[in-house]
């Protein structure tokens, strides 16, 4: 009898220690709970790991991981579907929280409908003062929707395991840091597969009213190479390229105006 988790959930986790047990909980009070959670310590220094390994010791179906140096996002989160063991990998932060359907709704979804490779979400966004702000995407985009930029919630997703195996996982090269996730998804759109958002918000992330700070000039460099990616590998039109342009334009956008985009659903 094959007992292994259906889905396997991919946490990499970083000085995160006083928010940690909020997420982990969040997972264990799913409606849906053949799983498995794999966290990925990356090197915290807040007692992070430490506090992991405590809250793996009263649930079986938690393993930790650790990295014995900072690695960031990508390459930790690759040492975690290579642990895997469930046929679908969702994702989770280790300061964010999903309500107790979000991994019912979404297995439903690939499990009846074979056609897409991924699915995701809507994404709340609170902070120490509640709710600020909801980020939506589009039911199913298209592969020319990618010039705009990520179409899908990345730690709320779920994919496939195969279709991701089929890519490379994510890209550990520095030129798709902090845009990993967008890479990802060019790259399975090229190789065929498609993806699907749930039209509720099905995830919700801790984050500050002043985002926009961090959003460096590296990672807009970073977002305009896979822009440019999504061009070259669906023959796009010439014209296409002023979306190239988009995030070095971002980058020099005034603080006040960026606030603005940000409380209007335009997630800059």
């Amino acid at each position: 009898m094959n007992d292994a988790p259906l889905i396997s959930i991919a946490m990499g986790i970083y000085n995160c220690k006083s928010t940690l047990k909020e997420a982990v909980e969040s997972i264990q009070n799913q409606t849906y709970q053949n799983w498995e959670l794999i966290m990925c310590d990356d090197a915290s220094t807040d007692g992070t790991y430490e506090f992991a390994l405590e809250l793996a010791k009263s649930d079986n179906r938690i393993k930790v991981l650790k990295n014995e140096t900072n690695l960031t996002l990508a390459p930790t989160l690759n040492k975690c579907i290579k642990e895997s063991k469930g046929e679908f990998i969702a994702r989770m932060d280790g300061d964010d929280i999903c309500p107790p359907t979000r991994l019912e709704k979404e297995i439903n979804f690939l499990l009846s409908h074979p056609e897409y490779a991924l699915v995701s979400v809507w994404m709340d966004m609170f902070d120490e003062n509640g709710l600020f702000n909801t980020i939506k995407y589009t039911p199913a985009p298209l592969a020319h929707n990618l010039l705009k930029g990520s179409q899908f919630c990345h730690a709320g997703c779920m994919i496939r395991k195969d279709a991701l195996e089929s890519v490379g996982g994510y890209s550990e090269s520095s030129d798709y840091k902090r845009v990993e996730d967008f890479d990802l998804w060019v790259r399975l759109y090229h190789k065929g597969y498609k993806g699907y958002n749930l039209q509720e918000p099905l995830y919700a992330m801790r984050d500050d009213r002043n985002a926009y700070k961090r959003r460096n000039w590296s990672s807009r460099l970073n977002e305009a190479r896979v822009r440019k990616s999504t061009i070259k590998y669906f023959d796009l039109p010439i014209k296409s390229y002023i979306h190239v342009a988009v995030p070095i334009i971002k980058f020099f956008v005034p603080s006040f105006v960026y606030k603005i985009a940000h409380k209007q659903n335009k997630y800059l």
